[in-house]
């Protein structure tokens, strides 16, 4: 399900996907995300969205974290299942991250979501990241195996656009701000 679809009707803003190429930052995350978002200002020339995923272990200290897409890359869900071999710890967070800006000398406001798991030998469909191996909290099944519905509802993703929502929205009926200005998003 996309941002549009996750957001949904009540969204007061209209949201167009745009692709730009930004460089791989490294630090934490927030500053991971404010140095993609004020980038991607300058690129677009006018208001962004951008969006960070991080999958941290805890035996690792919140690594991999912002660097999973490398280590996925590399290792696939299985050796990420394996790099916790040697750890009793299995446990995880996943983390997503959406930063917002309306201009070029504007602050950057991030938005969170977080979802805790454990690391698992992969289960279900391989066809989306590390899914197969991260169970969340509370279920007996994987990301990649809980109905799109489902995970939908529960995941870091979903989480950090519901803050998101509920920020824009009520600023929207505070201010009385009109549903047409336009912001971009990057994928």
């Amino acid at each position: 399900m996309g941002v549009i679809q996750i957001l949904g009707d009540g969204f007061p803003y209209k949201l167009v996907s745009k692709k730009i190429d930004l460089p791989e930052y490294q630090g934490e995350p927030d500053e991971i995300s404010i140095q993609k978002c004020k980038e991607a200002v300058k690129q677009v020339d006018g208001p962004v969205i951008v969006e960070d995923t991080c999958l941290c272990f805890r035996a690792l200290g919140g690594l991999p974290g912002p660097y999973i897409k490398w280590f996925l890359d590399k290792l696939r869900p299985e050796g990420l299942y394996k790099m916790l071999a040697g750890f009793e710890d299995k446990s995880a967070w996943a983390l997503c991250t959406f930063a917002f800006c309306p201009g070029k000398e504007e602050p950057v406001q991030l938005f969170r979501g977080i979802t805790e798991g454990h690391i698992v030998e992969p289960r279900g469909p391989r066809d989306f990241g590390w899914d197969p191996c991260f169970q969340p909290d509370g279920f007996d099944k994987t990301y990649a195996e809980l109905p799109k519905q489902v995970k939908n509802t529960i995941s870091h993703r979903y989480r950090a656009l519901a803050a998101m929502s509920e920020h824009f929205s009520s600023q929207a009926n505070d201010n009385g701000m009109p549903d047409t200005k336009k912001k971009k998003q990057n994928d």
